[in-house]
C-alpha cells in the first residue's frame, strides 16, 4: 500500500513511529506537511499538489492534524476523500471532536458519562451558572484552549467569579465543569483503534497539579480498565465517528466521565508506558479497512 501521513514534522516521535510501523509492514509510506498542501477544488478530477507537483494516488492517509491548523487541515483531508482515498480519520469526525461544545453535546445526547457542565459566553447569573453545576470547585476552560492552556481551577465561588468576569472582558466562550475530586488528579488516556481499546495508561499530574498533561510534568503507567471504561470510551470514540483516537476519562463516584476525545492522540506517553508496539496496531487496522471510495463523508459537505 502507499500512505501518506499528513503532519507538519517527520521528527515528531508519533510521525516517526507510524513511518517505521508502516514500512516494517512493507508499505511505502511518505510523510506530507499539511500546511504545502494546495488543492484543485473545482476540476471534475479532483487533486491534491504539494510543492509545485501532483500527489501520486494514495490508498490511505492518516491525519496528524494539529488543534491549530484544524480549518486548512481538515480541508485537506477532505479533499483527499473526493479523490476516493481511506482516510483512517475522516474530516467530519476531526472537526467534530476539536469543537469542545459540539462533542459534549453529541456525547451527553448518547447518554455516555460526563462531568456536569455549562457553557456561557456572557451569563446574567453567574451565581446561578455556578449553582446549576453544583458550586466550586470547579474547572473553568476555554472553549478554544488546547492541551491544558486555558484551563483553570477556581476553588471558591468568588475566586471563579472573578475567572469567569475576565474570561468574559476577553470576550471569550468558556466552559464551567465540577471538578471530580476523588480522580485525584489523574485521569485515564485510552487508545481507541476501530471498535476496541487496544491500549490504556494512568496518567497523574505533578504535585500540585490537577491537570495531568504528560507534558506539564505529568506522569504514565499502566491501567487495567473495567469493562465500564472501556465500553465508554468505544461508545465515545464512535460518537465522534473516529477509527483511531484517544479518549481521556476520568474515574468518579458515578461512574466514567469523559474529558475529552482526541483525534490525533499521541503515541510516545502511552507506547512507553504499555510496552505496546500501538504503531504496528494502527497500520494494521488500516491494512484492514482501507479500500477506495469507502470514506464515508466522500461526497458531502
Amino acid at each position: 500500500m502507499r500512505i501518506a501521513i499528513l503532519s507538519r514534522n517527520s521528527k515528531l516521535y508519533s510521525t516517526r513511529r507510524l513511518v517505521e510501523a508502516g514500512v516494517a509492514r512493507g508499505h511505502q509510506v511518505d510523510v506530507i506537511d499539511t500546511m504545502h498542501c494546495y488543492m484543485d477544488i473545482t476540476s471534475s478530477n479532483p487533486s491534491v499538489r504539494y510543492r509545485g507537483k501532483p500527489l501520486p494516488k494514495y490508498d490511505a492517509v492518516i491525519p496528524r492534524i494539529g488543534a491549530s491548523v484544524t480549518f486548512y487541515g481538515t480541508a485537506v483531508v477532505r479533499q483527499f476523500e473526493m479523490m476516493g482515498t481511506f482516510s483512517i480519520n475522516e474530516s467530519v469526525a476531526i472537526s467534530r471532536s476539536r469543537d469542545k461544545l459540539r462533542s459534549l453535546q453529541l456525547l451527553s445526547r448518547k447518554g455516555i458519562g460526563l462531568p456536569k457542565t455549562g457553557f456561557a459566553h456572557h451569563p446574567d447569573k453567574i451565581s446561578d451558572l455556578l449553582k446549576n453545576i453544583g458550586g466550586a470547585p470547579v474547572v473553568i476552560k476555554l472553549l478554544e484552549g488546547t492541551q491544558g492552556i486555558g484551563v483553570v481551577l477556581a476553588e471558591t465561588n468568588q475566586t471563579a467569579t472573578s475567572v469567569i468576569e475576565a474570561f468574559m472582558g476577553l470576550q471569550a466562550n468558556i466552559l464551567v465543569q465540577e471538578f471530580i475530586k476523588e480522580a485525584g488528579g489523574s485521569d485515564i488516556r485510552c487508545l481507541v483503534v476501530g471498535d476496541k481499546v487496544i491500549a490504556a495508561m494512568k496518567r497523574q499530574g505533578a504535585e500540585g497539579e490537577f491537570r495531568s498533561n504528560l507534558h506539564r510534568g505529568g506522569s504514565a503507567s499502566l491501567v487495567k480498565l473495567s469493562p465500564e471504561e472501556r465500553k465508554t470510551a468505544v461508545d465515545a470514540a464512535n460518537t465522534m465517528g473516529l477509527n483511531m483516537c484517544g479518549v481521556d476519562i476520568l474515574r468518579s463516584h458515578r461512574g466514567p466521565v469523559v474529558m475529552e476525545v482526541n483525534s490525533s492522540p499521541g503515541l510516545e506517553g502511552i507506547e512507553k508506558a504499555t510496552g505496546k508496539d500501538i504503531a504496528d496496531m494502527i497500520i494494521a487496522h488500516i491494512e484492514k479497512r482501507a479500500k477506495p471510495n469507502k470514506t464515508k463523508t466522500q461526497g458531502k459537505g
